[in-house]
């Protein structure tokens, strides 16, 4: 497992070809399934305004250098989610158009 300098593990997850679930993870995922939607405790999801939005997705188009200013806890909340932070917004900004554009047909 290769490592760093500083002892940070990088690890990738292959979604195509996810890891197991052992029989703990199965029993709870099954216990949850039978469970009426108000009993579930969404405490610890992330907080997802649209649907729409998870498929933000990044094209390879020309890209046009500005100057846009941004609240900074949102300039935060992108930076902290790591590198690449610009390409993300860009994403987030390219499915927010697409949705609309949808929408406007």
């Amino acid at each position: 497992m290769p490592t760093s300098k500083n002892n940070t593990v990088k690890r990738t997850l292959d979604l195509k070809n996810p890891p197991p679930l052992t029989n703990e993870q199965k029993a709870r995922m099954e216990s949850v399934a039978a469970m009426p939607d108000a009993q579930i405790d969404y405490s610890d999801a992330p907080f997802l305004p649209n649907a729409a939005w998870t498929k933000a997705v990044e094209l390879p188009n020309m890209k046009q250098q500005i100057t846009l200013r941004i609240d900074a806890d949102v300039l935060d909340f992108f930076r902290n989610a790591g590198n690449r932070y610009q390409t993300r917004i860009n994403a987030v900004l390219r499915s927010y158009m697409d949705a609309h554009k949808a929408h406007a047909k």
